[in-house]
C-alpha cells in the first residue's frame, strides 16, 4: 500500500471511486438503484466512480447505503484521555464538589 500522504489528491479520489464501484458490484447493486437509495443523481454516482467526488454529503449518503460509513468512525470518535488528562479532570471535579456556598451568617437578636 502506498503512503497516502504522498499521493496526489486526484489519485486518492480515483482510488476511492474504484473502491465504491467495487463494493457496489460485489453487493450486486446497479448505479441507478444506488443513486435512488442514496438520493443522489445517477450522474453523481457515475462521476464518483471515476474519482470525481465533489460533494461530501453525497459521499456520506453513498457510503451509508453501501454499508461503509464505518470508515469514517475514527473521525467522529472521542479521543481517549491520557492518564494525565484524566487525573486533572478528576481533580477538577473533586475541587468543584468541595466548594461550599459562601453565605452570610445570620444572628438572631438575642445574640445567639
Amino acid at each position: 500500500m502506498d503512503n497516502i500522504y504522498i499521493l496526489a489528491d486526484t489519485i486518492i479520489l480515483y482510488r476511492i471511486g474504484e473502491k465504491l464501484k467495487s463494493v457496489r458490484l460485489k453487493q450486486n447493486i446497479t448505479q441507478q438503484s444506488l443513486a435512488e437509495e442514496a438520493n443522489v443523481s445517477l450522474s453523481t454516482i457515475k462521476k464518483m466512480e471515476k474519482g470525481e467526488i465533489r460533494s461530501f454529503d453525497s459521499l456520506l449518503r453513498v457510503l451509508r447505503i453501501l454499508g461503509k460509513l464505518d470508515v469514517l468512525q475514527p473521525l467522529i470518535d472521542d479521543e481517549p484521555l491520557s492518564p494525565n488528562e484524566y487525573y486533572k479532570m478528576v481533580q477538577a471535579a473533586q475541587t468543584a464538589v468541595r466548594k461550599r456556598a459562601a453565605g452570610k451568617v445570620h444572628h438572631n437578636k438575642r445574640g445567639n
